[in-house]
């Protein structure tokens, strides 16, 4: 499988009354844009707005990030599953609008009042220390707005925030038709030299069963319930893997992260040079049962063994009891020979001193922090407010009090703000030692 990602740098988003771009500025037919929305009758407004780094503007009530692609050639369409049929992608050539997203807000009653199943939304600064706490903040952003009519449930309300964001994304990109990139990037594996050590990435998702939704969809599917299998990388790029919940924003990667996993793209650009890159082992983690962890671990390795691979990075998203499936996983691995090293997120507290992971194996001697989920932050008041709220929840506890949007307040953890929490090492973070 070999795919050209050909790109489409955005250094500026203006509305107006046509759909173009030319050098590095993407004008956007506004009515039309929200007249598409609109022929879904449960959206009852949809309206767009635009933001730029060190805008002094709080964006509320984001559901997923997007960016903006569509394929040009070779089989299948982008977002396969949600906005066309089930087809093998990863061929051919996409073209992508880079330094912009998507940001869809929405407005809408969950159904579920409490437990993990509640709808949450999140979000995000353009300026200042909210900005510095998320990569999100330096791109350039179409936000589609979104009220929702009322009693939708979780599932229903999802699958059209969902189809809103990617249908934008999809119509955004193929201004780029028969233009020409500033730059092409191949993606192809195999032929590397067989000396190399022979690597894969592990990518553990959370699931939990008790939902409708999960945190990621496989060509629209919900992962869950399912032994590991082998996906291909160009699969990821053709956004095949798109974020499947609404629900704890921070605990599950938008479908931004997914276009754009730092980790994949990390081994692709090194491969034949330092690494021969076998791909990806999609495995479900968060078992009810211990029994159901040992499995998926042993699972896993045995996968990994059968790919021949010599050594792994290992990352994975979710809170909870699902890092105990992604350390046995580290633990078979290990113990059949294959080297691992595993990138995660810490907890660590308000002042970084309690302790930063939930369980722990001998055998994970190579682990990456990307940085602490638990670090408190201030923001400042905004400027302006974009998005369906005005007020939100602080606190997400049922029944707790509202709070002007507008600020200042303070998050006693990043998990309100999109990207806040950094699962990949995509922030860019350094560490000194004392």
């Amino acid at each position: 499988m070999r795919l050209e990602l050909a790109e489409f740098p955005v250094a500026s988003i203006k509305l107006a009354e046509r759909l173009h771009y030319a050098a590095g500025q993407l004008t956007v037919d506004k009515s039309a844009i929200e007249q598409s929305v609109l022929q879904e009758g449960r959206i009852k407004a949809a309206w767009l707005d635009v933001v730029s780094p060190g805008d002094r503007v709080r964006i509320t009530g984001i559901r997923d990030v997007v960016e903006p692609r569509v394929k040009v050639s070779g089989s299948g369409q982008v977002f396969p599953g949600v906005l066309g049929p089930v087809e093998p992608v990863g061929t051919g050539r996409t073209h992508r609008l880079s330094g912009m997203a998507v940001f869809v807000t929405a407005e809408y009653d969950g159904m579920v009042r409490a437990g993990l199943g509640v709808q949450r939304s999140a979000i995000l600064d353009m300026w200042g220390d909210g900005a510095a706490a998320s990569p999100f903040s330096g791109l350039n952003g179409l936000v589609l707005n979104l009220r929702l009519a009322k009693g939708l449930s979780e599932l229903t309300a999802h699958t059209i925030i969902q189809r809103a964001a990617l249908e934008t994304a999809k119509r955004l990109a193929e201004v780029t038709i028969g233009l020409t990139p500033e730059q092409i990037e191949t993606f192809e594996l195999g032929g590397a030299d067989p000396n190399l050590p022979k690597v894969l990435l592990i990518q553990g998702c959370l699931t939990d069963a008790g939902n409708a939704h999960s945190g990621v969809g496989y060509f629209g599917l919900p992962v869950r319930d399912s032994l590991a299998t082998t996906v291909h990388p160009n699969e990821f790029l053709d956004g095949a893997f798109t974020m499947y919940a609404t629900r704890c924003l921070a605990y599950f990667p938008v479908t931004w992260d997914w276009q754009n996993h730092p980790l994949l793209l990390g081994l692709y650009r090194e491969h034949r040079r330092s690494v021969n890159f076998l791909g990806v082992i999609l495995e479900r983690i968060a078992f009810d049962t211990f029994h159901g962890k040992e499995v998926i671990a042993q699972n896993t390795a045995q996968l990994a063994t059968m790919l021949g691979a010599d050594a792994a990075l290992l990352s994975w998203i979710g809170s909870g009891n699902a890092f105990v499936d992604v350390m046995l996983t580290l633990q078979a691995c290990e113990g059949r020979g294959i080297k691992t090293d595993l990138v995660t997120y810490e907890y660590g507290g308000k002042d970084g001193v309690d302790s930063p992971l939930l369980f722990y194996t001998p055998a994970a001697s190579a682990m990456t922090s990307t940085g602490s989920r638990d670090r408190w932050i201030e923001l400042p008041a905004a400027d302006k407010i974009i998005g369906p709220y005005e007020e939100i929840k602080v606190l997400t506890y049922p029944g707790a009090p509202l709070t002007s949007a507008r600020g200042p307040f303070t998050l006693d953890a990043r998990d309100m703000i999109i990207g806040g929490v950094d699962y990949w090492g995509r922030g860019g973070w350094n560490c000194a030692a004392f």
